[in-house]
């Protein structure tokens, strides 16, 4: 999206000040004094590994879970106080799509409207145009549990924007999606925020953050360890890095030494590849790696200076790569989880549910 810029005003749509959760069972806190703003028709990306704290985060802003201390406003309301307010203003999407099986996709929106306090006709109107605007026409009759992966998060984001919220929580959206079905979720969040809403994305997949975030904040073990645009975090793990591929992986050692002595850094090398990265302070790297490659009769395929990455970003200010295996209240979950906890995708139809006043009004 490169650091797109903000269509909004200057006022915060969301904002969090000094938010602390701690769970019974778990030896670290879920969050531990979390403070970030966005602001309007902008994406704001949580970026961290499961168990980092951004789910956590994402109950307590939809007033699903009760921080231990900190404070929280969403569209200037605050979440622990005029938790009804809140809830007429936002839309949620948990990670896996929390739609009724048994109903059709029709059926599932009209259920909602209805649940919003919509007359029958205008729940049917309603449903009828996100079927359209979701392009979901086709499947619109059939019932959800025939629906593809791609289809089901359609709707499920169809679902949350019934009652035409000005705040969009998508906690991890995209998880088990295919990279298709992925792309179709990445343009349905530019639409969004095309059309003013702003959007609160979790998720653990860092090139989602790089393609769709306006503004990041990158979460460790509960802590915020980063904030800023993209193009501001990868600054922070020095900006740019010089890749070469040698043709021949016989020639991946001397050609790793190569560029060990032009960017002063140790170079990653993948042998079966032949792809040798090292970070690197100034463009002049790229020249004198040339020149001292051909000198040594080294082939090669590729050659070039890249962006850093957020992945590289993560590594440089947590030193570990962006992955784990827990959640955030330290219990292992994924598809295959059937058990409902308070606050998790179970709870999402109460908040839309909580829109029923300003959607009858």
């Amino acid at each position: 999206m490169g650091d797109p810029t903000p269509r909004g005003l200057a006022v915060e749509t969301i904002r969090v000040e000094s938010l602390s959760k701690s769970y019974p069972k778990a030896d670290t806190p879920a969050l531990s004094e979390v403070s970030f703003s966005a602001r309007p028709g902008t994406v704001l990306g949580l970026l961290g590994p499961n168990g980092s704290g951004k789910t956590t985060t994402v109950r307590i802003l939809s007033t699903l879970l009760t921080p231990d201390s900190g404070r929280a406003w969403i569209d200037g309301h605050d979440v622990m106080t005029q938790a009804q307010q809140v809830r007429a203003s936002i839309g949620l999407t948990g990670q896996y799509a929390a739609v009724d099986d048994e109903l059709t996709g029709q059926r599932n929106l009209e259920l909602i409207a209805r649940l919003l306090g919509l007359s029958r006709p205008a729940a049917r109107a309603r449903a009828t145009e996100l079927i359209e605007r979701f392009q979901l026409e086709d499947a619109a009759g059939r019932m959800a549990k025939t629906y593809s992966g791609g289809m089901r998060r359609r709707l499920d984001v169809a679902a949350s924007l019934v009652g035409s919220p000005r705040v969009l929580f998508l906690d991890e959206p995209t998880t088990g999606l295919d990279p298709r079905s992925r792309n179709e979720v990445w343009s349905l969040v530019r639409e969004l925020v095309g059309d003013g809403v702003t959007v609160l994305l979790t998720t653990q997949y860092l090139e989602e953050a790089d393609q769709l975030a306006h503004d990041l904040v990158m979460l460790d073990q509960g802590r915020v360890v980063a904030t800023g645009t993209p193009t501001e975090l990868k600054s922070k793990a020095g900006g740019l890095a010089l890749q070469v591929r040698v043709a021949s992986p016989d020639d991946c050692a001397e050609a790793a030494a190569y560029v060990a002595a032009v960017t002063g850094a140790e170079p990653t090398v993948d042998r079966d590849t032949g792809l040798i990265d090292a970070p690197v302070g100034d463009n002049g790297a790229l020249r004198r790696l040339t020149v001292q490659l051909e000198d040594a009769s080294i082939d090669f395929v590729e050659l070039g200076l890249r962006q850093a990455t957020l992945d590289e970003v993560f590594f440089a200010l947590t030193g570990r790569a962006p992955k784990s295996a827990e959640t955030d209240d330290g219990e292992r979950s994924g598809p295959g989880t059937t058990e409902a906890r308070p606050g998790t995708d179970a709870d999402a139809a109460s908040v839309t549910a909580g829109s029923a006043e300003r959607t009858s009004r």
